[in-house]
């Protein structure tokens, strides 16, 4: 279970800091496209190679949805925990993001941000920096690795898990069998956010 992340306030900007690009190596694309059912929904995705020892998925792209809740500040986890049950994704925990780079083989994982704002990495080392706030979620395929490098006091994250899957904890280089389950981990029946007929199906394709 993540522990809550406590750190000193700091300022918070008010509106989402460039990312930072990073070697063509680790970062394959990042993309910014508007849904088109719904005009308001915005996501930013990340394709990410191997990198290191951080396995990666160059298949399934990492998915941020922008404005779930439109920048709201008074977001209840108990909203996001909804949103992600009545769409097939499991609420697992409340906490904060491990600041080590670590990744999951059994299970994709989508990060609900309830609270507060955040910095987080993704694909392991130099891999490119994305900020995060309240009222946003953050979908990352088995593989991906992730990690935070600043959080205020506030961060406060819901993670939810697709029906049937259980997440796993790895910290270093994958040995064949991993690199076999992350291929071979069935991709969800929906999009956690949107539902059935969510961007997750154009996305997230065999």
């Amino acid at each position: 279970m993540r522990s809550r992340i406590r750190k000193p306030v700091s300022a918070i900007p008010k509106r989402l800091t460039p990312i930072r690009p990073t070697s063509r190596r680790t970062y394959l694309s990042a993309s910014r496209c508007l849904r088109t059912v719904n005009p308001v929904q915005q996501v930013r995705t990340f394709l990410l190679a191997e990198n290191g020892w951080v396995p990666n998925n160059s298949r399934l792209p990492v998915i941020l949805y922008l404005n779930v809740f439109e920048r709201r500040k008074d977001i209840a986890p108990q909203e996001m925990e909804t949103l992600f049950r009545q769409n097939g994704w499991l609420p697992r925990w409340r906490a904060g993001v491990y600041a080590y780079h670590h990744y999951h083989t059994t299970s994709h994982e989508v990060l609900g941000i309830v609270d507060g704002y955040a910095r987080l990495v993704l694909g392991g080392p130099d891999g490119p920096e994305v900020p995060v706030r309240a009222g946003q979620v953050l979908l990352i395929p088995a593989g991906v690795g992730h990690r935070r490098v600043f959080a205020d006091e506030n961060f406060l994250v819901v993670g939810a898990y697709p029906g049937g899957q259980d997440w796993d904890l790895c910290k270093g280089p994958p040995v064949d069998a991993m690199r076999e389950r992350i291929a071979n981990l069935p991709l969800p029946d929906m999009d956690p956010v949107e539902g059935a007929n969510g961007l997750l199906k154009h996305l997230w394709h065999t």
